[in-house]
């Protein structure tokens, strides 16, 4: 019952921001993004955590003045927050013309991802809260990732997405189209391993089995 009630509240979230964001094109709202209510920021964080990992897990908000901010400190070595412009933001030659309300997925790291890949996330939001324009971040970004500014994590680990839905960009590489799905998942890290090294092969033809969640070429990611 609990999962059902977490699933309407975060479907009608996605709702009303995805209805909402069209209508605020303001300059403020092209570089900033509203806070959503701390107490279901740190639920939604936390449902990409298998719920062993929750109690004891640090947790992070976004503050839109000043990017993300922890809400709670944990012990275990993992890490979760909601992602609002994420990794997949800067995949693809598509311009990045604004800043969108309604990118919600909620993500996890452990030790290792949260020394290399949160990064990314953490950046970006930083860069963001002041006011750098949406098509100068995602310039700035790429430019960091093909000059090995972020580093592939020191060893193989994990980074889960169980959140029972999610919204964010389809086939970055492609477009900017956006979709809300159910799809929850787990991430391995395998630090300079590329399909052809374990003979990954092509999965439902949009993923080979082995594939890079963000654009380094020194990390790839093992989704299952």
């Amino acid at each position: 019952m609990r999962k059902i009630q977490t699933i309407i509240v975060i479907a009608g979230l996605l709702f009303s921001l995805a209805a909402s964001a069209a209508e605020k094109q303001t300059s403020k709202a092209m570089n900033k993004i509203e806070s959503l209510p701390r107490d279901l920021e740190i639920q939604l964080a936390l449902s990409a955590l298998p719920p062993h990992l929750r109690d004891n897990a640090t947790v992070y908000v976004l503050n839109p003045d000043r990017g993300f901010e922890v809400a709670r400190k944990g012990t275990n070595g993992f890490y979760a927050f909601v992602a609002r412009t994420g990794d997949d933001t800067f995949r693809g030659s598509w311009p990045l013309t604004r800043y969108r309300d309604d990118i919600l997925y909620p993500i996890s790291f452990d030790s290792a991802g949260a020394k290399a890949q949160m990064r990314v996330f953490f950046d970006a939001a930083k860069m963001q809260a002041r006011g750098t324009p949406p098509e100068e971040l995602k310039k700035i970004m790429q430019e960091r990732f093909k000059k090995g500014y972020y580093k592939a994590p020191a060893r193989a680990g994990i980074s889960y997405m169980l959140s029972p839905i999610l919204r964010t960009y389809f086939n970055p590489e492609v477009s900017d189209r956006v979709v809300t799905i159910n799809y929850p998942h787990v991430m391995y890290y395998a630090p300079n391993i590329s399909n052809e090294d374990i003979g990954g092969g092509k999965r439902g033809g949009l993923y080979p089995l082995l594939y890079c969640p963000a654009p380094m070429a020194t990390s790839s990611s093992l989704s299952t």
